[in-house]
């Protein structure tokens, strides 16, 4: 328990005890879905109720809004910053230097534009029925697909947000990450199931390839980043899915 409120203490803003704050990441790593499915719950229960009383847009921006505040932008963060980075420098040394300055420059604010802008719009296509269930798999999925460079490529060492993960996590605790992801996908239909995880896969590969290109392994930031694209990846499946049926 101690590990999971660890987890949630980190990713969130939620008050957590101080014991739980001390645990060490790569304890707490293997639960960073658990807190997606927090995270999923409480933005899919701002949808249902904002839709009682607004229509369908505007309950999405707020559910994404709370989101937002429930993470304090830490995952939206890591997205501005790498992609100014990654964007922005030629070397590996550029790219960690551009990281860590706290400014936003132009890369970093197209890419929250246009990843915001996306997954509202996607997540307004899906039947409304299943929007709350996808935000909950949505978060679940997409802190799982971030903790698995954790495991598959080597920290590298600047002062960013998640030196404690430099060890990276084991093989039995990507195992229970992944279950824990899995969960809520449990009740979409397996053509579902087939594109996410094709979708995913593919762009997680990509993503995979190019940091390692680029800086040799992975940053906290990075791991924000790949969170917000695999969201954005798994609204876009299920969106899809609907589409063509």
């Amino acid at each position: 328990m101690l590990n999971f409120l660890g987890a949630l203490g980190f990713l969130t803003r939620i008050r957590v005890p101080d014991r739980a704050l001390v645990r060490p990441l790569n304890a707490t790593a293997q639960y960073f879905p658990a807190v997606g499915i927090v995270v999923g719950l409480i933005v899919a229960a701002v949808f249902q109720l904002a839709s009682l009383v607004l229509p369908v847009l505007p309950s999405i921006v707020l559910s994404t809004a709370v989101g937002a505040l429930v993470t304090g932008g830490f995952h939206e963060d890591g997205l501005s910053d790498s992609a100014d980075g990654l964007g922005g420098g030629w070397t590996k040394e550029d790219v960690l230097r551009i990281m860590q300055d706290s400014r936003v420059g132009s890369f970093g604010a197209l890419a929250l534009v246009l990843v915001l802008t996306l997954k509202v719009s996607t997540l307004a296509e899906i039947p409304q029925s299943w929007i709350a269930i996808s935000l909950v798999a949505g978060h679940a999925i997409s802190r799982f697909v971030a903790t698995t460079f954790t495991y598959t490529h080597k920290y590298v060492r600047f002062e960013g947000k998640n030196k404690p993960l430099a060890d990276g996590i084991t093989k039995i605790q990507l195992t229970v990450a992944a279950v824990i992801a899995l969960v809520p996908l449990l009740i979409f239909p397996w053509q579902v199931w087939i594109i996410s995880i094709v979708s995913i896969t593919a762009m997680r590969m990509y993503i995979g390839y190019r940091i390692r290109i680029r800086i040799g392994g992975y940053t906290g930031d990075l791991l924000g980043m790949s969170q917000q694209l695999t969201e954005v990846m798994f609204y876009l499946s299920v969106c899809s899915w609907f589409f063509i049926s």
